[in-house]
């Protein structure tokens, strides 16, 4: 892999890749499709009324840990300068 590799635009074909995978993890996990992008909107919602938290970059992740599945949140919070 080249080091200019890391500079190239998406495609949207690497976009549908990526969709794709989420979709398939998804399923691996026994969870509904649309699940993430459902709590996403409500994480927004409820933190919208905080101008300290950047809630348009708010990544959640799914993640298998022993016998429970695990949903973490990250909210970062703006500058005030």
């Amino acid at each position: 892999m080249s080091i200019f590799s890391y500079f190239k635009k998406a495609t949207s074909s690497d976009k549908a890749k990526e969709r794709l995978k989420m979709v398939l993890s998804y399923e691996r996990k026994g969870l509904p499709v649309n699940f993430i992008e459902s709590v996403r909107g409500d994480v927004e919602s409820l933190f919208a009324k905080y101008q300290q938290l950047d809630t348009s970059r708010i990544e959640l992740e799914v993640m298998n840990e022993n016998k429970y599945i695990e949903l973490s949140i990250s909210i970062p919070f703006t500058k005030n300068n």
